[in-house]
């Protein structure tokens, strides 16, 4: 376990004790401060930036996660929040169409995606959290190292811009995402899982006559992913690993050229990109921890097991952990008695769910994604795929496991 010393010519501001500590307020974190602080547990949240916004961060929340926040009682509120619902996601190539998931045969009072500014649902998540006195949010706030005693973690040591702060807390939550310090600084080592993809971001403005459901378009060695905001696309191209500066290098217009040959709808406004820093490049990786836990310590979200961006699961697998982390430790950190097998037994009722997630997320970048981008002969569905999205029975049973999982989630009250 890696660990430093604060440089002892900065003044450390504060020195606090909480019982749990989260560092990282993204979809786990928050609810997981939330959870506990419901629950009487004083909680400290340490988000590093100074606000929740984030360039084409994923809004993606499935009926599981709304069923989530039906249970606490703010679904009403979250679904105020400016959204887009999605019933329905739409494979297309050319003339052909298939509907790869239809969520409205899902037996849930939400059988639907709502595509939610994530910034906006954080600071739903947080000012609920902050009606609680056990509640303890610092933004701005990066953790920089851990502080450990007789082989546990004990505490973290952050800092702001006005210097170091000092958490002492009975357990260390890493909800810091897919470049985690936490998982950094105690030295567990993921497993990866290849990928020769990576995803080029950029948003294109909607119009009144736009189709509402969400579609993934297949063209010649091209892929293109369209997410429907409330008013504009969010819009993901998939490239072969590495190759975005041979991309760039071609010209922005070779690039918008592309974009109309795969979706000729967008004819109209693909001008819009007008320089390259419009456009975001996302690497797509994921990996899983073999541990998610260490003495004093546990991972959840992106910080134990990274999930690419197919299928937009990683939020609402996220939400999931906090939940059944909550489930798992209220008693325990009330009595002060958490142990490594209180940890195990979040990873144990997670891990089912999690793997099945990231097996299928490979599946479909190997069989429908890797497919298109690298055939120079043209493409066709393959029958597998044909098999699994286009029989209605086998459809709605993958889609009903993609959604809850294996092992579906509640709150416990």
């Amino acid at each position: 376990m890696q660990q430093t010393t604060a440089p002892s010519q900065e003044k450390r501001i504060e020195q606090t004790t909480t019982t749990c500590c989260i560092v990282g307020g993204g979809p786990g974190g928050a609810l997981l401060a939330l959870l506990l602080a419901r629950r009487g547990i004083p909680v400290t949240l340490l988000e590093a930036h100074l606000d929740f916004d984030r360039e084409f961060r994923g809004d993606v929340i499935y009926p599981s996660t709304l069923t989530i926040m039906e249970e606490l009682g703010l679904v009403e509120r979250v679904l105020q929040l400016h959204h887009t619902k999605r019933s329905q996601i739409i494979y297309e190539m050319g003339d052909v169409s298939m509907v790869m998931a239809d969520l409205s045969q899902l037996k849930t009072n939400h059988p639907y995606i709502a595509m939610i500014n994530q910034a906006e649902f954080l600071g739903l998540i947080t000012a609920e959290a902050k009606n609680y006195p056990t509640f303890r949010l610092l933004m701005g706030a990066r953790m920089e190292e851990l502080i450990s005693e007789n082989g546990q973690v004990c505490g973290v040591r952050y800092r702001t811009q006005s210097g170091w702060g000092e958490v002492r807390a009975a357990l260390v939550v890493g909800a810091d995402g897919r470049f985690s310090r936490v998982r950094k600084l105690v030295g567990l080592q993921p497993q990866k899982i290849s990928s020769s993809l990576d995803v080029l971001w950029f948003r294109l403005s909607r119009k009144p006559d736009d189709s509402t459901e969400g579609l993934l378009r297949f063209g010649n060695q091209r892929v293109v992913a369209l997410l429907d905001r409330p008013d504009h696309w969010q819009v993901g191209y998939v490239i072969p690993k590495g190759k975005y500066q041979e991309i760039r290098a071609a010209s922005l217009e070779r690039f918008r050229q592309s974009i109309v040959e795969i979706c000729p709808a967008f004819a109209d406004r693909v001008e819009e990109i007008k320089e390259w820093r419009q456009v975001s490049v996302l690497s797509v990786d994921a990996d899983c921890l073999p541990r998610w836990y260490a003495p004093g310590v546990l991972l959840i979200g992106d910080a134990a097991h990274v999930m690419s961006p197919v299928g937009g699961v990683g939020i609402n697998c996220a939400i999931q952990d906090a939940v059944v982390a909550a489930n798992v430790l209220t008693h325990k950190l009330k009595d002060g008695t958490v142990q490594l097998q209180d940890l195990a037994e979040i990873q144990h009722q997670r891990e089912l769910s999690t793997k099945f997630l990231l097996k299928y997320q490979y599946f479909l970048q190997k069989r429908l994604l890797d497919a298109t981008i690298n055939s120079s002969k043209g493409f066709t569905i393959p029958p597998l795929i044909r098999f699994l999205f286009g029989i209605p029975l086998t459809r709605d049973l993958l889609v009903r496991m993609i959604v809850f999982g294996p092992r579906p989630v509640h709150v416990k009250n």
